[in-house]
């Protein structure tokens, strides 16, 4: 019963009714965490197999912390449109796909087309998630030192798909667009770079009017640093270089 012919009651019902898999099937309650390894925190592009422990890590957190299943899937794809013909194959299996570990600026589209073709929620961790959890850290930071958001300067270490995302909720939330500064390997995400073609459209926004710097001088006199690139790049004479209050 528990197989054949016993599973054929609920088959039929959700033949006539494919929602009725919510009610018969574990669909409700499994979410796909799916990647391509491709923009691993701390550890860059590491692979689809690499990415596997990562994975099932994002696994365990979701079990432990909203009893959700999760199979993880790694693909070992480059192109984007590979990538979104794979994860929209899967949607009969899954209740909602969590998007890990994808770089930029190939992520955002990924995501895109995925919500349009699918549905069933996505939701790309490395921006929405990143976005609200440091959103939550940032609103406590300025209560407990008793400032205002729209008076904070915010500087990023990185600028891919997690420091664009949380650098477009900040604004969302009230620090001024020309008070954020995003800096890359290559320096200060500047106005001349994105004339360059050097910055995507998604970091674009984001480009200063001036020419030159680094990370060290982004942070000189900078209210709150976010890190969102590698680890190791932040010296203890950068961090005394910051705002004092």
């Amino acid at each position: 019963m528990a197989y054949s012919p016993g599973v054929a009651a609920p088959c039929r019902d959700i033949a006539e009714d494919e929602d009725a898999a919510y009610e018969y099937t574990a669909k409700g309650n499994l979410v796909g965490v799916v990647s391509n390894g491709s923009a691993v925190l701390g550890l860059g592009d590491i692979g689809a197999q690499a990415s596997k422990p990562v994975m099932e890590g994002k696994g365990v957190l979701f079990k432990r912390f909203a009893d959700i299943d999760v199979f993880d899937v790694e693909f070992d794809h480059d192109d984007p449109q590979a990538f979104v013909e794979s994860v929209a194959a899967m949607e009969p299996t899954f209740g909602g796909i969590n998007l890990e570990d994808i770089r930029a600026p190939e992520c955002f589209e990924i995501e895109e087309s995925l919500r349009d073709r699918m549905d069933i929620p996505v939701f790309h961790d490395d921006q929405h998630g990143t976005a609200i959890i440091s959103g939550a850290a940032l609103l406590n930071a300025a209560d407990i030192a008793d400032k205002e958001l729209s008076s904070l300067n915010v500087t990023f270490s990185g600028a891919g798909a997690a420091a664009t995302a949380t650098a477009r909720f900040y604004v969302s939330l009230g620090i001024p667009h020309e008070n954020i500064t995003l800096c890359d390997i290559d320096g200060v995400l500047s106005e001349s770079r994105a004339e360059a073609g050097e910055l995507d459209e998604y970091a674009e926004p984001f480009a200063r009017g001036v020419d030159g710097g680094d990370l060290e001088d982004a942070m000189e006199g900078a209210d709150v640093l976010v890190g969102l690139s590698v680890g190791g790049i932040v010296s203890q004479e950068m961090v005394r270089s910051m705002a004092d209050n």
